[in-house]
């Protein structure tokens, strides 16, 4: 499937108002109640595997999945694939790069599951402090032993570091907040001054370094996305650094840490865990599994339920809905996969009447000049009778080319906004959907 026959797919859709789709993993009822009112073809698989998807793929204008991996032969067996949501906020699942190749959007259902992934966090922190899963196993056993789990250093007073101040890395905050723990994360450039502001109304302080973070925090937290820069951000060097006893609680990929490496300090008695996720967990919802990590009694674990409330899974169906409604009407909602970068383009504002084969002519001279239509946002004033375009192009236009389109039959205006080095920071970058 090329990329223009995804964009045709996508104009198809647009035309019919309608989807179809196929949802490899299960949603709530009442989500596929929604989209079926809508209009869409809804079809439930939820035990297809990924190797099943590029079987099963042809047809369906878009694939929900959860944690069915998508992979590389599914976008080359479709034939009007469109779009792929993940239900969740991590897409590492699924091969971006060969949707982006197929001209396949890829969206995310970003800050959901916050709330479920920090109430178990802050379960698992109580979990490893209090040693429950211990107590609850010898009692089950029929062994008393009030002397051995009366030991405990308690949360009150400590100090949290959390690595990934997102939606989830601050729910934690608050709620570690409300445990009497001093939180700190790193600082850094770019935060927004909405974050800023809400981590330090959680009493966050700041660290310098990942290295000052891990030497001055009784527990650690990981709230990253799996991606190369993260990958075993976690390593030897970093549990050296930190302080003995100290705990680890990972809730966000397996291979941001180096397992090796934990187990090795682990059995060395430096640190303890807390672990939702592991770099070589099983790819299905259920089956044998041998892991020393999940299997060391320092490690309270759990079977990647992060995000495994009813609470959560309405609100991420929620917005796979609301990815849908916009889809339809030409919008892209938490794309993961379109270009954002703008340096050495320009863009034209193009004011016009509101005529049948205006934007025809434009795209035909740019076409003819060879200059890429990066993105294009066409809006019609109140009253219908004129229309503002904004067409992001991948080259300079020349003098003769804004000249030739200034000449068209009902354009009023042209103008152009270099984006480049010199104005980067000055011209803010339009985002890809009311979402994005």
């Amino acid at each position: 499937m090329t990329g223009l026959r995804a964009g045709t797919a996508r104009a198809d859709v647009r035309e019919r108002g309608a989807v179809h789709l196929l949802l490899a993993d299960k949603l709530p009822e009442q989500t596929v109640a929604d989209l079926e009112a809508r209009g869409h073809t809804c079809v439930l698989e939820p035990d297809l595997s990924a190797d099943d998807l590029p079987g099963r793929i042809a047809g369906f204008d878009a694939l929900v999945v959860r944690s069915t991996k998508v992979k590389a032969p599914v976008f080359e067996s479709a034939d009007r694939l469109a779009l792929v949501i993940r239900a969740g906020a991590g897409t590492n699942t699924i091969d971006t790069d060969a949707a982006a190749t197929r001209g396949v959007l890829v969206s995310n259902v970003p800050g959901r599951n916050s709330a479920a992934v920090a109430e178990l966090t802050m379960g698992l922190l109580l979990a490893v402090d209090r040693r429950i899963a211990d107590n609850v196993a010898d009692l089950r056993s029929g062994r008393w032993d009030k002397k051995r789990y009366s030991k405990a250093g308690g949360l009150l007073g400590s100090t949290m570091g959390i690595i990934g101040l997102g939606s989830i890395g601050m729910a934690v905050a608050e709620r570690a907040a409300a445990f009497g723990i001093q939180v700190q994360s790193v600082a850094r450039e770019g935060r927004t001054e909405y974050v800023v502001a809400r981590a330090e109304e959680a009493g966050v302080t700041w660290c310098g370094s990942l290295e000052e973070l891990a030497s001055s925090s009784d527990i650690v937290s990981l709230h990253v996305p799996s991606t190369a820069a993260t990958r075993h951000l976690v390593d030897a060097d970093f549990l050296a650094r930190m302080k003995p006893g100290a705990i680890l609680l990972n809730t966000s990929r397996g291979d941001v840490v180096d397992e090796a490496a934990l187990l090795a300090a682990l059995d060395a008695g430096a640190v303890r865990a807390g672990l939702d996720v592991y770099a070589d967990e099983p790819g299905s919802g259920h089956g044998s599994w041998d892991s020393p990590l999940a299997k060391h009694p320092e490690v309270v674990g759990t079977h990647h339920i992060g995000a495994s409330t009813e609470q959560a899974q309405r609100a991420i169906a929620a917005g796979v809905t609301e990815i849908i409604d916009a889809f339809v009407v030409g919008e892209t909602r938490h794309c993961v996969n379109l270009d954002e970068r703008t340096l050495g383009s320009f863009t034209l504002t193009i004011r016009h009447l509101d005529r049948v084969g205006v934007l025809a002519g434009v795209l035909d001279r740019l076409s003819s000049a060879h200059l890429n239509v990066e993105h294009m946002e066409n809006r019609i004033f109140r009253g219908g009778e004129a229309a503002v375009a904004t067409i992001d192009v991948g080259g300079k236009p020349s003098q003769e080319l804004l000249d030739g389109l200034r000449a068209l039959p009902h354009v009023l205006s042209v103008s152009e906004v270099t984006l480049g080095p010199e104005t980067e920071a000055s011209v803010p970058r339009r985002k890809f959907g009311a979402g994005h």
